[in-house]
């Protein structure tokens, strides 16, 4: 499993950075719900993507070791589908 490491997850629905310790085999969409849980976003994780250095992670399938991710990387979590302003 290895130790943990940290990781920075902006969460743009609510303007929340969260810091997750997780394991460098966690998977790309783990990371990616616990960083919605932890800013109580309720929606489905489906409905966002997760970015990582400007680039979309699109097999969240993968572990954060195979992406590339290292310690404190910044990561960033939004929708799928861009909201209208109100």
């Amino acid at each position: 499993m290895g130790e943990p490491m940290p990781v920075r997850v902006m969460v743009t629905d609510v303007w929340d950075e969260v810091e997750l310790q997780v394991a460098p085999s966690s998977s790309l969409g783990e990371v990616k719900r616990l960083a919605l849980e932890r800013t109580r976003v309720s929606r489905n994780p489906d409905d966002y993507l997760l970015k990582f250095r400007g680039a979309e992670l699109r097999d969240e399938s993968r572990t954060l070791q195979e992406a590339g991710v290292v310690p404190n990387a910044p990561m960033i979590v939004l929708p799928r589908r861009r909201q209208p302003l109100r």
